[in-house]
């Protein structure tokens, strides 16, 4: 049998909560927004801190973000658990599609999907996720979102289809 207390980690996470801030945020470009959050601005949506991953670069309909994998992100196997992969694709992509959007608009994603190309593990080192726009509709976009090692490598893709839409007070809810 396998002693786990003995081979327990410990991590604490800790976040703003984003609601009030992103109110503000309705009323600016993607860009704009994209870019305050990257400089520090505005608070990191907490899913980011809880992943531990971060915004590096940002131009309209691209970004790049990293992450460095830790035994906090492994599962029972040794790697990086693809969920956590498919968490930055998803930012990778849909953020590369939040910069290009006016003032007043949000989007969400309608399908992703993930091809897993080789495990990430501690030994893999910082992975860069880029994020492309393909497509961008009045109503539907396309993006996508890469993950390479320093050497290019390439450990993941995926394409997301996204919904656009104008923001409302529906969707402007309060909590």
């Amino acid at each position: 049998m396998i002693n786990t207390r003995s081979r327990r980690g410990r991590r604490t996470v800790t976040w703003a909560h984003p609601v009030m801030d992103y109110k503000a945020a309705f009323g600016m470009r993607g860009l704009d927004l994209v870019n305050a959050i990257k400089e520090g601005r505005f608070p990191l949506p907490p899913v980011w801190d809880l992943v531990n991953f971060r915004l590096r670069e940002v131009a309209e309909g691209r970004v790049v973000f990293e992450i460095n994998p830790a035994e906090y992100h492994y599962n029972c196997f040794g790697m990086v658990q693809g969920g956590i992969e498919c968490a930055v694709l998803d930012a990778g992509a849909g953020y590369a599609l939040h910069s290009t959007l006016p003032a007043g608009t949000g989007y969400t994603t309608l399908e992703l999907k993930v091809n897993y190309l080789r495990p990430i593990s501690l030994e893999t080192g910082t992975i860069r996720c880029l994020g492309t726009v393909i497509h961008k509709g009045s109503r539907v976009a396309v993006a996508q979102a890469d993950m390479l090692d320093s050497n290019n490598l390439l450990y993941a893709h995926a394409i997301s289809t996204c919904l656009v839409f104008k923001l409302t007070e529906g969707v402007r809810r309060e909590n």
